[in-house]
């Protein structure tokens, strides 16, 4: 009877720890990820990244674009109106559908 209970107690035991140890596992991969050294390009890489998400935050837009780019986007958008037929090109059309009639048929 202890024999048992020991063997029951020791399956609960091992698959608790099983879990315990992958999540552990888990977690150190990612620490280990977070903490090992990027080369010198990878750093230079990110921090130009990070470089323009803060400017373009900042001016909340494109940065650095000249009076081309711009004209370029309008030249698109009015280009895209005309195709489209018009209306705010920024938002999702709306579709309005209508109940399809049907006859009734007689039996």
């Amino acid at each position: 009877m202890i024999l048992q209970q020991l063997f029951r107690f020791s399956s609960i035991f091992r698959s608790a720890l099983s879990v315990q140890l992958r999540r552990n596992i888990g977690f150190s991969a990612i620490a280990f990820n977070k903490a090992k050294e990027l080369d010198p390009v990878q750093k230079l890489f990110l921090d130009k990244i990070r470089d323009y998400r803060t400017k373009s935050q900042k001016a909340g837009g494109p940065v650095d674009v000249g009076p081309e780019y711009e004209k370029e986007v309008n030249d698109q958008t009015e280009k895209l109106v005309r195709l489209y037929g018009g209306g705010d090109m920024t938002k999702f059309p709306e579709f309005k559908f209508e109940e399809p009639k049907f006859d009734e048929v007689q039996k």
